[in-house]
């Protein structure tokens, strides 16, 4: 087979050709032939791959042949055939589809509310597992019926549980042995205004026929009449709920105390509540020593600011409304956004509150909750507050006036607007 085109020839297969050109040994040179113009074809459009090139002998080179000459043109990788694609034919690169920002906000909306979820609910159920159900009101009995309002027992009391001596002494609290009732004030949450009325530990009643928390047997009540925190210390909160109830005529739905350090540690860990006091006073039982004007309050200036008595001429009285105040205050500052939407002061706050907060066995959180704005609500404006109204003393004991009691009572229980007044 001849590989060379026509007019190109060896010499008879010696190696040797007679002419110039490839292979050629010949003296003269041979004429010029004209080279047929070969069209290259055009570039192909958007990175297509073009054509198999062939050599400057197209038309005459079988396929596959590399006439070693090179067009000058240089190509980027393989394709078929082994030709390249010309960087100038390289397709540009595709815009992606745009963001869709209305499903990513979908999405996103829905991992903060999953997260939100997730936190309420291991929220309640931490809380829910500290609240100590101690106080069963299925055991007081004679109970008023029940009214249109949510009513409250609240107790502060003298408890030290927990404390060590150094805080015994810092806070000013003693070291007697078991408890008593330091505060105690009923919180009604009404549709038509919450009120919240102090009931003076010096209270003249009557302890009334009730059966026993621990032992279940019934005392028969002798018409004897005691100071009302003396009910308390003789068999604990259900006889006070039973006494409350017998001489107020008023069901008691639910029942809370806190003590001495759980008062102090809820200050502590909202750091502080602010007062505004309008006179000074001091008392070296309490470690009260306060002046005139706005201030913030720890942990330990509030124990001493709720608990003084012997500083004022009206003792118990002005001490009830100075613990209502200081309540009233704590309850605002606790349902700020601040305190509740912050994990960091909520916690510490709910921590300490929990740990030494005694509720009845019926007591929910939420029920909890509602007392909680409900005092929150005295303080906005929303409701009343009061002292139990009284007309005198027996023996040193504050005797109620029946007839404003009894008003004061019907008014909550049918959830009308309390006009009573404590003067």
């Amino acid at each position: 087979m001849n590989d060379w085109p026509d007019g190109w020839t060896d010499d008879g297969g010696n190696g040797r050709g007679r002419g110039y050109g490839r292979g050629s040994a010949g003296g003269q040179p041979e004429g010029a032939r004209v080279m047929r113009h070969v069209q290259r074809p055009a570039a192909p459009q958007h990175g297509g791959i073009p054509p198999q090139q062939r050599g400057y002998d197209q038309g005459y080179a079988e396929p596959g042949y590399d006439s070693g000459y090179n067009t000058g043109q240089v190509y980027g990788g393989t394709g078929r055939g082994g030709a390249g694609i010309p960087p100038q034919g390289r397709p540009p690169r595709q815009p992606g589809p745009a963001p869709d920002w209305r499903r990513r906000f979908k999405v996103g909306s829905i991992l903060v509310l999953v997260a939100v979820l997730a936190t309420s609910i291991g929220t309640y159920f931490w809380a829910d597992s500290k609240v100590r159900r101690e106080v069963d009101l299925s055991k007081v009995i004679e109970r008023p019926g029940e009214g249109d309002c949510t009513t409250y027992l609240i107790v502060g009391s003298d408890s030290r549980e927990g404390m060590s001596a150094e805080e015994k002494k810092k806070l000013h609290t003693g070291s007697a042995e078991g408890k008593r009732t330091d505060s105690m004030m009923i919180l009604a949450a009404c549709s038509s205004g919450n009120t919240m009325v102090s009931l003076p530990r010096d209270s003249d009643v009557e302890i009334p026929t009730f059966v026993g928390s621990e032992s279940g047997k019934t005392f028969q009540g002798t018409g004897r009449r005691v100071k009302l925190n003396a009910a308390y210390a003789e068999d604990g909160p259900e006889l006070l709920v039973r006494t409350v109830e017998h001489n107020t005529g008023l069901r008691i739905d639910h029942y809370a105390e806190i003590g001495f350090a759980g008062f102090a540690g809820i200050v502590d860990a909202l750091g502080g509540v602010e007062m505004n006091i309008e006179k000074g006073f001091k008392d070296k039982k309490s470690g009260a020593d306060f002046e005139a004007g706005k201030q913030t309050l720890d942990g330990e200036q509030a124990l001493a600011f709720v608990r003084t008595r012997y500083a004022f001429a009206e003792s118990d009285l002005a001490r009830t409304k100075n613990q209502q105040k200081f309540l009233s205050a704590m309850a605002s500052q606790a349902a700020t956004p601040g305190t509740v939407l912050n994990p960091f002061k909520l916690y510490p706050v709910m921590g300490a509150g929990l740990d030494t907060l005694i509720v009845d066995k019926d007591m929910s959180l939420f029920d909890l909750g509602e007392m909680f704005f409900a005092m929150k609500g005295v303080t906005d404006g929303e409701g009343t507050s009061m002292n139990m109204p009284t007309s005198g003393s027996n023996g040193g004991n504050l005797v109620w006036d029946k007839a404003k009691v009894q008003q004061l009572v019907k008014q909550i229980q049918n959830d009308e607007k309390v006009t009573v007044s404590d003067k």
